[in-house]
Formats: C-alpha cells, structure tokens, sequence
C-alpha cells in the first residue's frame, strides 16, 4: 500500500500506515535451516559463467496495473508489448471493465491473468488472455486486497485483503475461471505492532516447494505460515514468525534455493535475510539491514526480487526512489548490499523481471511512469533502457 490516505473505490479512505524507522546495517546471515549446506570442494574449479542465450526479438505483452477509482488514474488494465532485446514499451490500449486492478498475476500455463479489485468491496477477478475475455469475478471476503499469486498446481488463487487483515482462496477450473471462495482466514492474533489499527495482510504466496503458502502482515509484524488442504482449498496455521515491532513487513521473495527468502520492512525502512524449513513450513527471520536509502530520507521499501541463479537480489526504495542492489551470499543465507541506482520515477511500486531475466520492469506510482533496466548476467548491473513509459498510476507491470 502507500503512505498517506487514498480514496479507493466505494468512496473510502485508508490510512495507509505512518512513519519510518531508520535503517539498520548492513551484511547479516540468519541461523541455517536443519538441512546441511552443500559447499563446493575446496579444490573444485570455480563454475564458469555460460554465455546467455540471444534474446528473442519478437515484441512480447505487457500488462500494467492502476487504480480507475483515483484522479489520474486509469480506465483499466493498461495493455502494451515490449521489445525484450531493448526494453522498449509500445502502448496498444485499455482492458476497461475491471475496477482498481492495482497487482496482476498469471497462471502458470500462461493462459490466464488475474487481478485484484482494490476496493472496499474487494474481488479478483479472471481474464482470459487469448482474447482477452473477462471470465468473471469473485469477492475476497475482505476490504482492499492489494496482492495475489495463484498456486504452482495452478488450482487455487491466493489473495490477501489488506484493510481487513485476511486471506483468501478461490478455486481455478480448467478453463481458468474463478469458483467460489473456499477459504478466509483473519489475522487475529498477535495484536497490532506500533502505530497500527488492525491487521494488513499485504502479501499471500507459495514456498518454492509448495509444501506451504505465507502470508506477510504489516499490521500485526507477523508472517504466517499455513498448510493448505489442495483437495478443498482449506487453510490450516502451521507456524508464525516476528519482525521486530513496528518493522510492518510488506514483502518476502525466496532464494531459488528454497532454504532462505529475503523479507522488506515497510514501515521500518529495513530488510531481513530469513531461514525457511521446509519440512515445518516455519521462517527465521535475521536481524535488520539496511535498504540503502539515503540517511534521513523516508523510504518505504517495496519488495525483493532474486535473479533465477541466486546470485543477485533487487529492492525496490519508495521515497529514496532507487533500486538497491544485493550480492546473495553463502548459498542463499546472506545480504550484502552493493549499491543502488536511481529509479528514475517517483515511488517505484512494484519491480518484476521479464521471463528471460534480461530486463527489470519498475512500476512508479507517483510520476505514473514504467522504468525498464537491462540486467547485466555477471555482474548484476542495472542500466536504465530509454525513457521510462508514460502510465496512469503505474502500480504494477506483469511482463510475459
């Protein structure tokens, strides 16, 4: 979410969250899980890096999520294509018909887009990509949901509903269309951390094994760990994990690895390294790092994003308006923060890869702007490609 009050749709308004704490340091590693570490002999050659493959050069979709209930913003789901050699975005137009759809995901068979419906009466809603067919919507159960991610059976649909502190679970038919709601858990215990009301559930996804689905709460300083029942989309709590108070964690991005994810504090202004046991479904969170915002500034960190070889991870800094950049260390264990670029927009929202890995997308909500960096395979680099693309209150940009 952001700072600040918004009106969203239905008229209401939210106090999104308030204040920041200063950053902690910087290289921290958190206890390892129970599974032993494979280290590389002491003798064996170091790997050399492969030569990328050439990219494709045949433009590829772009979807570009916005709020249509605030001044300036969109109509809909922003539709564009972009060049994946170059990063260059063409506008093709709108998908009007879907109300606040401000975080976008895909299903794993490409087939089918999902999008929330940030308002009061919150929804996700379905659309089929090959003519881009809006298959229906389903209510969340809650107000403001703000995040979902479908399941890697490609069967359930996660969402979590911020303003409520919920979380929600929808079957997926074969056709991609949405069943109604098998589940919503609130987040009820512990209490809210400091300056908060309730509970915030900003994020609901799967570990990489996909033993267990988490769920991150800024409201209550907590990630919840739940097994879910993949025959009746039912929710069962397994464990809970603790920032330390007042952190408002937003965002949790694994290793490919899967023994360690990479957690932003939102209102704390500070990243942790986390253990993550598979066999449990529990998470270690790691001591405070800092975002590489620049001192005295109010910075709100977004999320995380991992390169598919582990090597580098990237956040993404509201208010310093920057992308910072992280060696990962000791097989997934570590942080260390290399540097940071401008973002060249305001209030960078959400950052995802393009499916090759070649390009970093940044959704600035403030200047309504896309910004697109190539990503060096070596050494991790960003470099800004072009001009960053013109949007109503980019919030989210899904490249397929």
């Amino acid at each position: 979410m952001d700072s600040g009050t918004e009106v969203t749709g239905g008229g209401w308004s939210r106090r999104r969250f308030v204040g920041a704490l200063a950053g902690a340091a910087a290289v921290v590693a958190v206890p390892a899980p129970a599974a032993p570490l494979r280290q590389r002999p002491h003798n064996a050659p170091a790997p050399v890096a492969e030569t990328p493959p050439k990219a494709p050069s045949a433009p590829r979709p772009l979807y570009i999520g916005t709020y249509t209930s605030v001044d300036g913003g969109g109509t809909g789901i922003g539709l564009a294509a972009y060049d994946p050699a170059t990063g260059e975005i063409t506008g093709t137009g709108t998908l009007t018909g879907v109300a606040d759809p401000s975080y976008l995901a895909v299903h794993p068979n490409g087939r089918t887009l999902y999008v929330v419906n940030e308002r009061t009466d919150g929804g996700v809603t379905a659309v089929r990509l090959a003519d881009r067919k809006i298959l229906g919507s389903r209510s969340t159960g809650g107000a403001g949901p703000c995040h979902l991610s479908v399941h890697p059976s490609g069967r359930w649909l996660l969402s979590a509903n911020y303003t409520s502190g919920s979380v929600a679970v929808h079957p997926i038919d074969a056709t991609g269309a949405l069943g109604e709601r098998t589940d919503l858990v609130a987040h009820s215990s512990p209490a809210p951390g400091p300056g908060q009301q309730g509970p915030h559930a900003h994020q609901f996804i799967t570990s990489p094994d996909g033993g267990h689905v988490l769920a991150v709460d800024l409201g209550t300083d907590t990630v919840y760990s739940y097994r879910l029942d993949l025959a009746k989309g039912t929710l069962t709590e397994v464990a809970q994990a603790h920032t330390k108070p007042g952190a408002g964690p937003r965002h949790l991005t694994f290793h490919p690895g899967g023994r360690y994810a990479y957690l932003a504090d939102e209102v704390g202004n500070t990243v942790a390294a986390c253990g993550y046991d598979r066999a449990t479904g529990r998470l270690t969170i790691g001591e405070p790092q800092s975002t590489g915002s620049t001192p005295g500034t109010t910075n709100y960190p977004a999320q995380f994003l991992v390169t598919a070889d582990g090597a580098y991870a990237y956040l993404a800094n509201r208010g310093d308006n920057t992308l910072a950049r992280y060696a990962v260390e000791a097989e997934g264990a570590r942080l260390r923060l290399l540097d940071t670029v401008p973002v060249h927009g305001d209030f960078p929202r959400q950052i995802a890869f393009s499916p090759d890995g070649r390009l970093l997308f940044a959704s600035n909500q403030r200047s309504g702007t896309v910004s697109v960096f190539t990503v060096d395979a070596r050494s991790g680099e960003l470099r800004l490609a072009g001009e960053p693309f013109a949007s109503p209150v980019a919030v989210c940009a899904l490249p397929l």
